[in-house]
């Protein structure tokens, strides 16, 4: 696979940049699976007709995004996909996927307009009869699936939603985009729990398999706006707590 004589346009395109990104694809793609390890340096040096020093800065930025992890006297492997988001500012899973490099793609989409249930109108505060937004979606990234999420939004507060939504990035965005409503705290619950078989068959994991189930009502200038409810591989994904003294 060397890159030589594929053009004026590739030829623009420096050789790591290149190797980086024929290598993630072969990742995402699943010639390299996870768990296993990549082919020694100098078989790729052969593989993709680079040289050594390619090879190490192609490895080292898909390192430094999660792809990958070097272990000294073992070899280069092939990690799960892996990220992580702070606590201590409201962002949607899709934006953090998004922000840290990932292809955010999603599978099984549907959204209902429907009579809110009673644990939603707690939460959301509304009155009996009162119509909200259910979406349910799965995650993916980089074509791998890693969140199971459903969300429920008072319909009176995002008339259209349905349509307005298309195309948005996520969620939050489309309710700063579309509707100018901004997202001002929120409250989340996280608690550790065993995969069931619906959820293995959909995320790909065994049954039992950790989850972390995160439980969020965010409130906007008016108060509750949104409650999420997500299922996130434990293993590929972490919360960072942004703590300030003991006062």
């Amino acid at each position: 696979m060397a890159y030589g004589g594929q053009g004026d346009l590739m030829a623009k395109i420096p050789a790591y940049k290149q190797m980086y990104a024929s290598l993630k694809k072969d990742i995402q793609e699943g010639k390299y699976v996870p768990g296993s390890f990549l082919p020694t340096e100098t078989e790729l040096e052969r593989i993709y007709g680079v040289s050594r020093t390619t090879v190490r800065r192609a490895v080292g930025i898909l390192t430094n995004e999660g792809y990958l992890i070097v272990t000294q006297g073992r070899g280069t492997q092939v990690q799960e996909i892996f990220t992580s988001q702070h606590l201590n500012k409201i962002t949607s899973f899709t934006e953090t996927l998004r922000q840290r490099g990932y292809q955010v793609s999603t599978q099984g989409l549907d959204l209902q307009k429907v009579l809110a249930p009673d644990h939603i109108r707690d939460v959301l505060s509304l009155k009996e009869g009162e119509l909200v937004y259910h979406v349910q979606r799965v995650q993916c990234a980089d074509g791998r699936p890693v969140c199971i999420m459903e969300d429920y939004l008072a319909a009176a507060q995002v008339p259209d939603f349905a349509l307005k939504s298309n195309g948005c990035v996520s969620i939050y965005a489309c309710l700063e985009e579309e509707y100018g409503l901004f997202l001002k705290d929120a409250v989340e619950r996280i608690s550790a729990v065993g995969a069931s078989f619906t959820q293995s068959q959909i995320l790909r994991i065994p049954v039992g398999a950790p989850l972390l189930h995160s439980r969020r009502i965010a409130n906007a200038e008016h108060g509750a706006l949104v409650y999420s409810s997500l299922y996130v591989i434990a293993e590929r994904y972490e919360y960072e707590i942004y703590q300030v003294g003991r006062a």
